[in-house]
């Protein structure tokens, strides 16, 4: 394995925003942004918007949830896919 190719494996912490659940784990994920715990330990931080502890399933309550905006912020972030995409040739028929 060559030394100094790959990312840092270190504590991270997911944070779900809407419940507050935080979970301590390992990951290469970076972020800006840190907390402490454990006793004044700091690691990274992330925000989730669904974890297990605050998804609509697990706690039994219904969100609504809207895909309309996700598509709109998908289109914006990446451009639509219709604009990108050449027109098919048309196949040739069968003999």
């Amino acid at each position: 394995m060559r030394h100094g190719i790959h990312p840092v494996f270190r504590p991270a912490v997911l944070r779900d925003r809407a419940s507050g659940f935080q979970l301590l784990t390992r990951s290469t994920i970076e972020s800006r942004h840190t907390v402490e715990r454990d006793g004044g330990a700091t690691y990274p931080v992330v925000d989730v918007e669904i974890s297990s502890p605050g998804h609509p399933f697990c706690t039994g309550t219904s969100r609504l949830v809207d895909p309309a905006g996700r598509v709109e912020r998908f289109e914006r972030r990446h451009g639509t896919a219709g604009a990108r995409r050449r027109p098919r040739r048309p196949r040739p028929a069968p003999r």
